[in-house]
């Protein structure tokens, strides 16, 4: 509860500036544009179109607010599971595949394993083999070293994405199996929620 009592400056009438930036007011002259604007479609679609467009830059759709987006996610390999986190609770949780030898952290280029450790989505790619796909920062250090005990390459390209663009197998496949080069996959509809529901360098922890 606010212990803050009001002064004069609090009982003032709202400036202009201060009424128009409500959100009930901005709300309310949205409706009524959008009323008025398919009015005039109906009795001058020509003129009413340009109208129609100009409007909708006026007021484009509204992005997921930061407040309601994930600020960590968490991968449980065992459970086949990614967890959406905010502020340590879960906001979503989705089924996920893994690379096609999953068990274990990986170790080196083309071992087919999902790697285990903190990694961040370091970058975002609408536009790839698969649906949609954010990148995580492996190798990390600890990657590095691992592989180079072995004298090979760490590997790298580790992904979340989505289902492929060019499926070679059954849709059942890609739901129920593990089938990935050592990505994390999830059902297209899945990674769109993910996708709207992260920004920026969301750190990720990949678990056994």
């Amino acid at each position: 509860m606010s212990t803050h009592a009001p002064t004069r400056e609090d009982q003032r009438p709202a400036g202009r500036g201060a009424i128009l930036a409500r959100p009930a007011f901005r709300s309310w002259v949205l409706r009524l544009g959008v009323c008025l604007l398919v009015g005039s479609a109906a009795q001058n679609p020509a003129r009413a179109i340009p109208l129609l467009v100009g409007f909708a830059a006026q007021y484009p759709a509204r992005a997921i607010p930061p407040a309601t987006r994930a600020d960590a996610i968490l991968i449980v390999k065992h459970e086949r599971k990614l967890y959406l986190l905010r502020d340590n609770s879960p906001l979503r949780t989705y089924r996920i595949a893994l690379g096609l030898s999953p068990n274990g952290a990986k170790e080196r280029e083309w071992d087919f394993r999902t790697p285990e450790g903190s990694y961040i989505i370091d970058f975002r790619l609408e536009h790839s083999h698969y649906f949609k796909a954010l990148h995580i920062s492996y190798p990390s250090a600890a990657d590095l070293k691992r592989s180079s005990a072995l004298h090979r390459s760490a590997g790298g390209d580790i992904f979340i994405h989505g289902e492929p663009n060019r499926p070679t197998k059954p849709v059942s496949y890609y739901k129920t199996r593990d089938w990935t080069n050592g990505c994390i996959a999830l059902a297209d509809e899945d990674l769109q929620d993910l996708w709207n529901l992260t920004a920026g360098k969301t750190p990720v922890e990949i678990v056994p």
